[in-house]
């Protein structure tokens, strides 16, 4: 009894156990992360130089941190073949490929949705004015 009881405040305190999809959004929807799957996604596997061309204000750094963090999550997977000079590239997992469907539909609430968005912004900063 006494744990169900120290289970039920830790469930009124504990963000994970509130929100119990905080830690997938911490993982997918951090900074440069959907820009990097979305490009391996649609672009298939990729250099690195050529993930850098196409999300345009990443820089090197956190390109490389970002991709570190997305292999260690299991969402993409890197390929090293050991020419002379070294080849590296990226693609999208199995596991990476699975969140298409949230993103198609990430997508469509974008494309209906959007438009309201910015329409209440500009509603509500006149309203402060």
């Amino acid at each position: 009894m006494a744990v169900k009881g120290m289970q039920a405040a830790t469930a009124g305190t504990d963000p994970e156990v509130a929100c119990p999809i905080g830690p997938v959004v911490d993982i997918v929807f951090s900074r440069w992360t959907t820009p990097i799957l979305w490009s391996l996604h649609t672009h298939g596997r990729q250099r690195f130089v050529e993930l850098e061309r196409r999300i345009a204000r990443i820089t090197p750094k956190v390109l490389t941190q970002r991709l570190r963090q997305l292999e260690r999550d299991g969402l993409v997977v890197r390929t090293y073949h050991p020419e002379v000079p070294p080849r590296v590239e990226y693609e999208i997992s199995e596991l990476g490929r699975s969140l298409a469907p949230l993103f198609a539909h990430l997508a469509e609430w974008s494309a209906d949705n959007l438009e309201k968005v910015e329409r209440s912004r500009h509603e509500y900063d006149a309203d402060s004015a």
